[in-house]
């Protein structure tokens, strides 16, 4: 498998970067809703929110090695049978999606940070405050990283359903390209 993207696949970077980022920010998610329930005396109470921060700050590197790699290998072109409404409705849902992580991950820093805290990431390096103690930036920041993630989880949604039905009801190569396979011989197909 090649590693760049051409007009017609996805390389093995970007599949990679796809899965990685898609599989991280459901754990994350789920992480999320799991530790805003924990009570002072449960064993996850703190090292779930240390976790939670960490790979967060981690993605946020990720997404930007993402933004660049789309920079320096472009996405291949949209197959000839999607319809413009669909080719016009994809691109907007990614770049939707960049902009729903990127805000989530400033707000998640923000919510920790605001009281001029830094983040520890698993005790390998520390993100500083860019903001020191600023006095109710946390609740907004809680209540923006909130609505964006849900956002990103229902848009992620729509995104997967969008692939499955290119893939069940459209039978074209759409989500088999994002699965590192090669295309259907167009022939073979009824």
């Amino acid at each position: 498998m090649q590693l760049r993207n051409d007009s017609q696949r996805f390389g093995i970077i970007t599949i990679a970067l796809h899965w990685l980022v898609a599989m991280t920010v459901v754990g994350m998610f789920a992480l999320g809703l799991y530790m805003v329930d924990l009570t002072y005396y449960h064993d996850w109470y703190r090292s779930a929110p240390h976790l939670h921060r960490s790979v967060g700050i981690l993605l946020f590197l990720v997404m930007g090695a993402r933004l660049l790699w789309r920079l320096i290998s472009p996405p291949p072109k949209a197959l000839p049978t999607h319809q413009p409404w669909e080719k016009v409705s994809a691109h907007l849902t990614h770049w939707a999606l960049y902009l729903l992580l990127f805000t989530a991950m400033i707000s998640g820093y923000l919510i920790t940070s605001a009281d001029g805290s830094a983040i520890d990431v698993f005790n390998w390096f520390a993100v500083p405050s860019m903001t020191g103690d600023q006095k109710g930036l946390e609740d907004l920041a809680g209540d923006i990283h909130e609505i964006a993630t849900w956002a990103i989880i229902i848009l992620a949604g729509v995104h997967a359903l969008a692939a499955l039905k290119h893939h069940l009801l459209d039978r074209d190569d759409t989500l088999r390209r994002m699965l590192g396979k090669a295309p259907r011989d167009p022939d073979k197909l009824s």
